[in-house]
């Protein structure tokens, strides 16, 4: 009868386990997916301890995760080395079409900083540039000076409005920091260091008498004594084109460089008299200036022939001149300023969006 009750029972337990056994082999299954992220090849290990006793170990084989819960490396081919700041002078070669503003883009500099730095050459007169100049490009903003007999740390540093620290801690200068010295004739960096830029400048000529000189300034000088129409305040491009070419406003050029083809047209950008209508000295060449008789004045320069003439009444949108590159000019474009009462206006903040 025990016999009999043990058969029943082993009977039960195969059948259970026969039932079972899917359960298991998905839960065996799940637990190599859950906790393994690679494909382990499955190999074979040969540990010997002389040469007629061997044992083989097989490790079991591992399967690559099947889940969608993974974090995947992307693989880098190259390197990112970050670049150090630049501590010496470069030299440069003007080429055509640059500009002090351009050539400054070019080194992520300011556009003072290049022009303090070659005073000698341009005295502060952007374009005073020519094809072929060689410039010095400084190592960072600031002034870039030449280090004369008797200077001394402090005071050159006040000049410049920065602290002598600035100028001793600068890598580039290679101060002993025991014996602070620097040779004459030798260039010292001032980073941060600024200074007030010498303005050339036709001045502004308004429609009465002025008494400019044309031997100071050129024969493009009217007598004056006109009058005509005047503006109405509201400004137009004097170009077809509305981009950059050259020069935008900044400190030392008080204008923006429009570009413009040799032989376009050029426009007034506002109703009035000419008052300035030819060669300007100082490098603007060819010029044309309008005084609109409401404060403003607008100059138009770098031209290649003048259209308008002395004490004329123009408007808005008639032709005045042709655009060109004479004077001191890189290529053609327009050189556009805006004047209100004697002051500079950026031309960006009167003009339509181009």
């Amino acid at each position: 009868m025990d016999i009999v009750a043990w058969g029943i029972a082993l009977l039960f337990l195969g059948y259970a386990f026969f039932l079972w056994r899917p359960k298991l082999m998905n839960l065996r299954s799940g637990m190599v997916d859950t906790h393994s992220n690679q494909a382990i090849i499955s190999t074979k290990l040969q540990i010997s301890n002389d040469e007629e006793t061997r044992e083989t170990l097989s490790l079991e084989e591992y399967h690559k995760f099947r889940g969608s819960l993974h974090i995947s490396r992307k693989i880098l081919l190259s390197t990112i080395i970050p670049t150090e700041s630049r501590r010496e002078v470069r030299d440069y070669t003007v080429v055509m079409g640059d500009s002090v503003f351009g050539i400054a883009q070019k080194f992520n500099l300011k556009p003072e900083s290049v022009l303090w730095a070659n005073y000698e050459q341009l005295k502060d007169n952007p374009h005073a540039l020519v094809v072929g100049m060689k410039l010095k490009i400084p190592p960072t903003d600031g002034v870039l000076y030449k280090w004369k007999e008797g200077d001394t740390v402090e005071e050159v540093a006040r000049t410049f409005d920065v602290n002598p620290n600035d100028i001793l801690s600068w890598s580039g200068n290679h101060v002993d920091l025991t014996n602070p010295q620097f040779i004459a004739d030798s260039l010292v960096m001032i980073p941060g260091g600024h200074r007030e830029i010498q303005q050339w400048i036709i001045p502004t000529i308004p429609r009465g008498r002025a008494g400019v000189s044309a031997g100071l300034y050129g024969s493009g000088v009217c007598r004056g004594g006109y009058e005509g129409v005047y503006g109405s305040g509201a400004f137009i491009w004097p170009t077809e084109n509305h981009t950059i070419s050259g020069n935008d406003y900044w400190s030392g050029h008080l204008a923006i460089d429009i570009g413009a083809p040799t032989g376009a047209s050029i426009v007034a950008a506002d109703s009035g008299v000419i008052v300035f209508a030819g060669w300007a000295n100082g490098g603007y060449g060819n010029t044309v200036m309008i005084d609109h008789g409401n404060g403003y004045q607008t100059l138009y320069a770098h031209l290649s022939s003048v259209v308008a003439r002395c004490g004329q009444s123009v408007i808005k949108g008639q032709i005045i001149a042709r655009s060109g590159s004479t004077g001191n000019s890189t290529g053609p474009h327009l050189h556009f300023e805006i004047r209100y009462q004697g002051g500079f206006v950026n031309p960006w903040y009167v003009l339509p969006p181009p």
